[in-house]
């Protein structure tokens, strides 16, 4: 069993016997599979990555702080407090066999590395033998050739070995003690296993691995339990160290859990000599390794930018001195006590704007407006004198149910003793003075600011120019202090995107939108109709060639998107001018030559071009939008610099096509069948996998 539940199993058999605690774990199986049957495993992705990041770094602390005091030459204590306390005495009797394998264990992990992408031919043959076998062999043959006395692993005997028998005690004692089985087994199988998931996350290509399916997760830990019980053993649970060693060996699969119980089972049946040759100095400074490495300095500088770092910090410090289960526990408190504190952190200021005849009191909410900042709001209205006009601000993005009431109480108060209310602000509705008749809707992400003044009140009215102000004074209030560390970040280590992403000008396709990126993420290009003029043909004008080569060349971009997009005026544009016999010589009609191809590509292959994979194209201007995605993809592989990285292996070409009213986005693949005829297929929330073009 894991840490956390080492302790529950040692008391269970203290109380009850080996073989009662065999026969409760299989009980404790049977709930994790009822459990795991009901769907109950996805609420372990509400902990926030903070907390599980924090749970890594404890576990890791504890495990190096235990395995350190071993290889020094001694023993661990029963905790890590009690481990950190004793580290003084142990540094001053140092064993010096111990170190001096400990030390060769830990060259060879983090040397073995080198030795594959540096050591030639022999380097690679021999670095295909995992650093972690590679270092604990020669560390074992050493020990056994020099004859050092050290501590060696000492395996059980089998000869004890006893079944389960059937529980025997207090009912509410035995079932106690299941639900504590099932839950401690349950929460450190599923957290682990949110955790490696969040290691294995930056994997691409071939070395992608899936993320884990917790309710499959839950009801394989149950059957586990069940078998493991009926045959006399102890629960079995996820555990971060050993599936962050598989990660970090290479693992791609599941089935490098299933190896691993192979080995075991290969080991402790045919190889209990050879095994207890090892000295423990070389398994130690071996699992120290992992420890370490599960303290992730990237992690910290993430948590630290999104303002996590308490909640990282407490779950770390928690999980090294009480346990995980009591660290987490405390992390998820801790978490939601920040969110609590951002929720409730709201300034509300009064402010008089002495104008001649007209005085206007204007009440600024900055934060969001819930129920524990009504006092102050209440307190701050009641400062507007009666009968004067007042202007509040809400600049939030959250108003509940309580705060609205106030509000709305107020103002109807307040209007009827003759003053006037206007409330503006992204958490509230613009409600204005009843004489102008003038209502707008007030600005949200992706959305602009619409008036809807009726016809004929266009007098001092400039919408266009006040929108455009009224955004930029918008970020700088909400949105940059969010935001100014990032960018000085950029700023100072300069651009680093891992993407081109090639699309339309059309204003209604927001890039950041619909890829969820950020300052950094993507380098865009964007002109009419999304086209790549082919390599030779761009008759003046290089700007599209010239940003595909400081891309590819200069930024090493890993991959290139080609974004089309519904009601692309451009495509509208190219098909009105083919039924119109050709392409005017005007600027877009010299141009829009460049996507003649796309026409020539849709005449040529009716029956086999581009298609949807679940519905029919609604015109022939769309399979045209289609086609043109997939005839720019082509003239950007016409690139020499793209060609070169693709050839390498360093680049992927993807294809993508946007609706815009239903804000579906469909990635290409290609079909398979002996046409190869590309195929769009719709992006859905619950199907992450990218599809990729070639």
């Amino acid at each position: 069993p894991a840490a956390g539940l080492t302790v529950v199993t040692a008391e269970l058999i203290q109380i009850y016997g080996w073989r009662t605690t065999c026969a409760i774990t299989v009980l404790a199986g049977l709930a994790q599979l009822g459990l795991g049957f009901l769907r109950v495993a996805r609420w372990a992705l509400v902990v926030s990555p903070a907390i599980v990041h924090g749970m890594l770094a404890g576990i890791g602390t504890s495990i190096a702080l235990a395995q350190l005091h071993v290889v020094l030459g001694g023993s661990p204590e029963s905790s890590a407090v009690s481990n950190a306390a004793a580290l003084p005495g142990r540094l001053a009797a140092l064993h010096p066999a111990a170190l001096a394998v400990s030390a060769l264990t830990i060259a060879l992990l983090l040397g073995w590395p080198w030795l594959r992408r540096h050591g030639g031919r022999i380097g690679r043959t021999v670095g295909a033998v995992p650093a972690a076998l590679a270092a604990v062999a020669a560390a074992t043959a050493v020990a056994t050739l020099a004859d050092l006395r050290l501590p060696r692993v000492d395996l059980p005997s089998w000869r004890s070995h006893a079944l389960p028998e059937l529980p025997e005690g207090p009912v509410l004692g035995l079932l106690s003690a299941v639900l504590t089985i099932t839950l401690v087994a349950s929460v450190e199988s599923l957290l682990s296993a949110v955790a490696i998931d969040k290691l294995a996350s930056r994997r691409t290509g071939e070395d992608r691995v899936p993320r884990a399916d917790l309710d499959r997760e839950l009801r394989g830990q149950g059957k586990s339990n069940i078998v493991s019980g009926a045959l006399g053993g102890l629960p079995v649970t996820g555990v971060a160290v050993r599936s962050t060693a598989n990660v970090n060996a290479g693992a791609v699969s599941g089935n490098s859990a299933m190896l691993h119980g192979c080995w075991v089972l290969l080991a402790a049946g045919l190889l209990v000599g050879m095994l207890e040759l090892i000295p423990l100095a070389a398994l130690a400074a071996l699992v120290m390794v992992v420890g370490v490495q599960m303290v992730n300095l990237t992690h910290i500088r993430t948590v630290t930018r999104h303002r996590e770092v308490l909640v990282y910090g407490a779950t770390a410090l928690s999980v090294v001195l009480l346990g995980v289960l009591e660290g987490v526990g405390i992390g998820v408190a801790v978490a939601v006590a920040l969110a609590m504190q951002r929720l409730a952190r709201t300034r509300i200021t009064v402010e008089k704007e002495d104008r001649p005849r007209n005085p206007v009191h204007r009440v600024r909410v900055r934060g969001q407006l819930t129920f524990l900042a009504v006092p102050r709001l209440s307190r701050a209205l009641g400062q507007v004198p009666e009968g004067e006009k007042a202007v509040v601000e809400l600049d939030g993005t959250f108003m509940d149910h309580a705060a609205y009431e106030t509000l709305e109480d107020w103002r109807s108060a307040h209007a009827a003793q003759g003053g006037s209310v206007e409330v503006t602000g992204r958490a509230g509705q613009h409600i204005a003075e009843p004489a102008t008749g003038h209502t707008c809707t007030p600005w949200t992400p992706w959305r602009n600011h619409q008036c809807t003044r009726p016809h004929g009140e266009q007098a001092h009215y400039t919408p266009r120019r006040g929108q455009l102000l009224g955004g930029v004074r918008n970020f700088q209030r909400i949105t940059a202090p969010l935001v100014r560390d990032e960018l000085a970040r950029l700023a100072e280590e300069g651009q680093r995107p891992s993407q081109l992403f090639l699309t339309c000008a059309d204003s209604r396709l927001v890039t950041s939108m619909i890829t969820s990126s950020g300052p950094g993420d993507l380098f865009t290009v964007r002109n009419v109709g999304n086209l790549i003029p082919p390599p030779g043909e761009e008759s003046g004008d290089e700007s599209v060639a010239a940003a595909i080569e400081y891309a590819v060349d200069v930024l090493r971009v890993e991959s290139i998107t080609v974004c089309g997009h519904s009601g692309c005026g451009a495509m509208q544009a190219l098909h009105g001018s083919a039924a119109a016999g050709g392409v005017d010589g005007s600027p877009l009609g010299r141009w829009l030559r460049h996507a003649r191809p796309s026409l020539e590509r849709l005449a040529v292959r009716d029956g086999a071009g581009p298609r949807f994979a679940d519905r029919e194209a609604a015109d022939k201007t769309e399979l045209l939008c289609l086609a043109n995605v997939v005839q720019q993809l082509e003239h950007l592989a016409a690139h020499e610099c793209v060609a070169r990285r693709v050839r390498e292996g360093a680049l992927e070409l993807h294809g993508m096509y946007f609706h815009v009213g239903e804000a579906q986005a469909y990635v290409m693949d290609l079909d398979g069948t002996s046409v190869r005829r590309p195929v769009f297929a719709a992006v859905r929330p619950d199907a992450l996998a990218h599809q990729d073009a070639r």
